[in-house]
């Protein structure tokens, strides 16, 4: 091959490389939804590919919004909170499945887990900072309960048996988003990505060979983790109380409620899920916080594929059996 051929061929591959965008790279982008930041991390050939994926992702994430939003006045949650205490509500297999998805872990979970929470939690304002009074808590409490939501399986409705009963998927919602969106970016012909909605997680692939790697940060120092977690295909939630909260009279009100008192839950930092699924790394991780670190390790111990990490009150953290401790020794304390 002659110079002037070679250097035209030359010329002509970084042409075409560089219009054709051949070489796989990572696209990101983000969104303001269902009260947080979705992230969507593609790895891929072109960009309009992942831009057309990613966006996929955010409509899905939308949707589910414009159906669950406990705010939104045209919410398929909102009209079963404004009649079901009147009457069976019929309402869609998404809902539907949420709902008894949900009650499953009420029971096994002997109600730390309870999308009921909000007949209470709704009272909460955290950017306002306004909570509600003991004794308003005490007239409301009764309808914390996931007894009093009755599913029909043959008519698909849902009614409850008490009138002041209030449901909010704020513990499993974004969960289940995070779980369609994946299986959105599979049928895209994404192979590896990462779609993350405020503490929740998934992965499919790996990353540049390597596993994902989440970190989880300290509850009391916004910019120090406390241990990182290899992932692949897994999902990985956190819960915790520096989320959404407000600190008055030196005490912190923070969105995770326990469903025995109507109050935030005291004794818990944050817990940290990895499973196989988001939805139910989303809704075990709530449980877990409910639950406290010695009964939240025995009730982890139950699932199959499932490991915890949580960080009580005292800044100790508590690893189930599945989880090597990293180098700080069992209980380590983050103060």
């Amino acid at each position: 091959m002659t110079m002037h051929r070679c250097s035209a061929f030359l010329f002509a591959f970084v042409t075409l490389s560089a219009t054709t965008n051949v070489w796989p790279e990572w696209f990101k982008s983000e969104r303001a939804i269902m009260g947080t930041t979705v992230v969507v991390d593609i790895w891929h050939e072109q960009q309009s590919v992942a831009d057309k994926c990613s966006q996929q992702v955010f409509d899905e994430m939308n949707r589910i919004n414009q159906s669950m939003s406990p705010l939104r006045k045209g919410s398929e949650l909102s009209h079963i909170n404004q009649h079901a205490a009147d009457h069976e509500v019929k309402v869609s297999d998404e809902i539907y499945q949420l709902i008894d998805k949900s009650l499953t872990l009420s029971r096994a979970s002997n109600g730390a887990f309870d999308i009921t929470f909000a007949s209470v939690g709704y009272m909460y304002n955290y950017r306002n900072k306004i909570h509600p009074t003991e004794k308003t808590i005490e007239n409301k409490l009764n309808a914390i309960n996931y007894k009093h939501i009755e599913l029909n399986p043959e008519d698909r409705t849902v009614k409850f048996k008490q009138k002041n009963v209030r449901l909010d998927f704020g513990g499993i919602a974004k969960g289940y988003a995070v779980d369609n969106a994946i299986a959105l970016l599979k049928t895209c012909g994404i192979k590896n990505g990462m779609v993350s909605a405020g503490g929740d997680s998934k992965v499919t692939g790996d990353r540049n060979g390597k596993p994902w790697v989440v970190g989880v940060r300290h509850p009391r120092q916004k910019n120090k983790v406390v241990v990182r977690i290899p992932l692949s295909n897994s999902a990985i939630s956190t819960s915790g109380d520096y989320e959404r909260f407000f600190i008055e009279d030196g005490k912190r009100y923070h969105h995770i409620i326990n469903p025995e008192t109507g109050t935030p839950v005291a004794n818990t930092w944050s817990a940290t899920v990895i499973g196989n699924d988001a939805m139910t790394t989303d809704a075990l991780s709530t449980t877990l916080f409910v639950l406290g670190a010695e009964k939240a390790i025995k009730f982890i111990e139950t699932y199959q594929n499932v490991d915890a990490i949580i960080i009580d009150s005292k800044g100790e953290m508590h690893y189930s059996s599945g989880l090597m401790p990293p180098e700080e020794p069992q209980n380590a304390q983050y103060h």
